[in-house]
């Protein structure tokens, strides 16, 4: 399937083991080229694996990469713009679903620049009982290097008014699609 701006996908995030994680039920693309899409959506509904579901308490701007092990998710709160961003592999489309592995590791950036990086123990829990390759684990942590110095250095989703931006577009699309119903 060709996916082009204005197209609405659903998110599904597994495990390494194949385990559906946690969906989220509607993104809407708002830049999409051979290399990443970056998707928006506000006050979406995500279900753990649980069964368990809840909406999301604001707007977030998400991009993901066809040749880089990470997502990153720019959420608009109302005291700032803060990042999370997930140690993953690179999305594939499966029909109108984007899809992707996460890999526990988690960076998360507050509105002042400081950042911290989240989940080491759940991650060495995984990799232990699912046995993850030292390939994998090599690859894992070069990924989280990298986006450490993506944000260091304020560049890709970390620019400035990056999130802003690609939000004040999706919110164009919101409202052209309101006017033609």
């Amino acid at each position: 399937m060709n996916i082009k701006k204005g197209d609405r996908l659903k998110i599904e995030c597994y495990k390494h083991n194949g385990y559906l994680d946690r969906t989220s039920d509607e993104a809407t693309v708002i830049y999409v080229d051979q290399d990443s899409l970056v998707v928006a959506n506000n006050h979406t509904k995500l279900t753990e694996h649980d069964g368990k579901s809840h909406t999301t308490n604001e707007p977030a701007v998400l991009f993901f990469y066809k040749n880089k092990w990470y997502n990153i998710i720019g959420q608009l709160k109302k005291n700032g713009l803060f990042y999370y961003c997930n140690i993953a592999t690179p999305y594939i489309i499966d029909g109108k679903t984007i899809k992707y592995i996460d890999y526990d590791l988690d960076l998360r950036v507050f509105p002042d620049g400081g950042f911290k990086v989240l989940d080491r123990n759940e991650y060495r829990y995984h990799k232990k009982i699912m046995r993850y390759t030292k390939e994998l684990d090599l690859i894992i942590e070069k990924s989280l290097q990298e986006l450490i110095e993506l944000k260091k250095a304020k560049k890709g989703a970390f620019g400035p008014n990056v999130v802003n931006e690609y939000y004040k577009n999706f919110k164009e699309i919101e409202e052209q699609e309101q006017n033609n119903d």
